[in-house]
């Protein structure tokens, strides 16, 4: 399949009446868009905490239970997961699923992923780990990758006594900053030889190339970054915040994963042997070029099986920051039946 062009790329850009609509009669305060980076964070908590009231699951659910683990980190200090159990396991076992969350590597916890947890032990009868990683600007690069790895580790090691069962299905999955940990993540485990391996990766409006690094052959397909500047969200999206923040290396593999390299150097042979992937990628999002350049060099350079969800004239995490819109719900049943995806296979 010859690259996107241009036009094609340009229309995804065109909003959604009920997205424009709703951006109108519920918009995100101004005051949070005007905040310095750092006092940001506080007022996208509370901002968030309020909006959850409308998500499809909204709280705990009956049919699942939660519980606070503490997970020991190759420094000695501890990060907290939470377990995600359903409450009648199956004779058989359940796959296990590990998640990460968005926020831009200085942002975000435990309740960004509570929703997919829990409907993922409820509805399809998963043991789920939240991770809750160290972030900037206390904790620069690669603090939150190394922990992030520490815990799926720990995951692999102790699935058994989890009781969940990895033959079924052993997945990662995260938005935004927690996709671009997945992409990163698949690979480590690759190369390490992770045992049980994954079966399965999530992708969600992720990152995965730095800008100023993508190679050459990628730039054509590469327009939303700067294009999109109209997203609600990620308005004026830059760079320099994050970079200040959390000092992460542009070119290193573990910040930009579409860089990854087999032993001999290759980018272009770096990506063999990962596992399924699924994608969920926003046509007004400046990280939409992102997701489709590396979804289609999964599936077309490499032959990686995936499945891609597009939403053209949404912006970037749109169904949880208006959750008030029947499509945010549809998005959600969408992450549902692509999970269904990444585990008939495994």
């Amino acid at each position: 399949m010859a690259p996107r062009t241009r036009e094609e790329l340009e229309a995804y850009n065109k909003i959604d009446p009920e997205f424009e609509k709703e951006i109108k009669a519920n918009p995100i305060p101004e005051k949070s868009l005007a905040l310095e980076y750092f006092g940001h964070v506080g007022h996208r908590a509370r901002f968030l905490a309020e909006r959850r009231r409308f998500y499809p699951i909204p709280a705990q659910v009956p049919e699942v239970d939660e519980t606070l683990l503490r997970v020991p980190m190759r420094d000695g200090y501890e990060i907290t997961v939470k377990l995600y159990s359903p409450i009648n396991p199956p004779a058989k076992g359940s796959p296990l699923v590990v998640m990460f969350h968005e926020g831009g590597w200085c942002m975000g916890d435990l309740t960004d992923e509570d929703q997919n947890c829990r409907m993922l032990a409820r509805d399809l009868e998963c043991i789920c780990l939240n991770v809750d990683y160290r972030l900037a600007p206390k904790y620069k690069f690669p603090v939150g990758v190394n922990d992030c790895w520490d815990a799926l580790q720990w995951a692999a090691k102790n699935a058994k006594g989890l009781q969940a069962n990895p033959e079924l299905g052993f997945v990662i999955g995260g938005a935004s900053a927690g996709g671009n940990l997945v992409a990163v993540l698949t690979h480590v485990a690759r190369d390490e030889s992770l045992s049980p391996p994954l079966t399965g990766q999530y992708l969600c409006v992720p990152v995965v190339c730095a800008a100023d690094e993508l190679p050459d052959k990628y730039k054509d397909e590469y327009i939303s970054w700067h294009a999109n500047r109209q997203d609600p969200v990620l308005r004026n999206p830059g760079s320099s915040s994050v970079h200040k923040a959390l000092k992460p290396d542009p070119a290193s593999p573990l910040f930009s994963p579409l860089l990854w390299k087999d032993e001999e150097g290759r980018i272009a042979m770096g990506h063999k042997d990962l596992p399924r992937a699924y994608f969920q990628v926003c046509g007004m999002d400046p990280l939409r070029d992102d997701g489709l350049i590396y979804e289609r060099m999964l599936r077309e350079e490499f032959g990686i099986p995936t499945k891609l969800d597009l939403y053209p004239g949404f912006g970037h995490m749109w169904w949880s920051n208006f959750p008030r819109m029947s499509k945010s719900r549809w998005f959600v049943n969408d992450t549902l039946q692509g999970f269904k995806w990444l585990l008939q296979k495994s």
